[in-house]
Formats: structure tokens, sequence, C-alpha cells
């Protein structure tokens, strides 16, 4: 498995000043809803400190946590994808403080200095490859464990 790779140590130093000159610094309190399925996706984050569980709606009173995101990572990608809804939920699982970011702001930075959107969008996609190999790997341990049955 490879190894995670983090938004901001992956852009290189010009690109990544330009890009922390649209940040703005927020937190979130423990057990805070960011953001639902479903909702208009117009911002993401880095998560500076604090965990992030990404969570899936599997019935009108479940959730069950998909992914959880720490320090450095990235929280939000369907910004820069149509139709720009979240695919998934997202809730603090203990306090977070994060860079925010405007993705219309971002988006028109990126047209403006392609050579900044190129990296970007490399390394989301970086990002989003090590996140499905990660699910893969769960949900092939989770078959694994299910079809041996009990032990």
């Amino acid at each position: 498995m490879t190894k995670a790779i983090k938004l901001l140590t992956a852009l290189p130093p010009p690109q990544r000043e330009r890009l922390m000159a649209l940040a703005r610094e927020v937190a979130f309190a423990e057990d805070v809803r960011i953001f639902e399925a479903g909702e208009s996706a117009d911002r993401f984050w880095v998560i500076r400190s604090g965990a992030v569980s990404l969570t899936q709606r599997v019935s009108s009173l479940q959730r069950v946590t998909v992914a959880s995101l720490g320090a450095g990572d990235l929280l939000g990608w369907s910004w820069l994808f149509p139709p720009h809804q979240w695919d998934f939920g997202a809730e603090a699982f203990s306090p977070v403080r994060a860079y925010e970011f405007d993705a219309q702001a971002v988006l028109a930075l990126c047209e403006e200095d392609p050579a900044l959107g190129l990296v970007l969008v490399r390394s989301v996609a970086e990002i989003l490859a090590h996140r499905l190999e990660t699910t893969r790997g769960r949900l092939m341990e989770q078959y694994t464990v299910h079809r041996r049955g009990p032990v």
C-alpha cells in the first residue's frame, strides 16, 4: 500500500503559498456535522488538528464510518467535480482545526495559474487513489473474515 499523500506538502512552495493566500482558519467542535451527502460542495478543508469521520448513511437512522481523516488530510473533493455535491457526510470526531478554502476562489486561481491547477488536480487524484486502495483493502479483509465464518 502506498503512503498517504498530504495536499499541502505535495504542492511545490510557490503554488502552496498562492493556495494558502486563500485559506481561512476554522474550527469545529466535537460531534459537529461538517457537511451531509447531497449538499452543495462549495469548499474544502485541510485538517490542521483533530479527527474527522467520513460517513455514509445506510438508513434514515444509521450512518457508517467509511474513513477517518487527521492532521494534514484533505477533507472534501466533490467541489472539484460536477455535480459539485458531497458524496459522503463528514463529522468532527474530536475538536478540529482546519484551513478552509472557497472552491470558486481556488478554481479561479487554477484558471489563472494552470501549473498550480495541474499539480492540485494531480494531488487530489493521488489522494483519491490512495483512499480507494485503502477502502479496497478493508473490504477484502471483511470479505475474508465473513467468508471464513466464526472461528
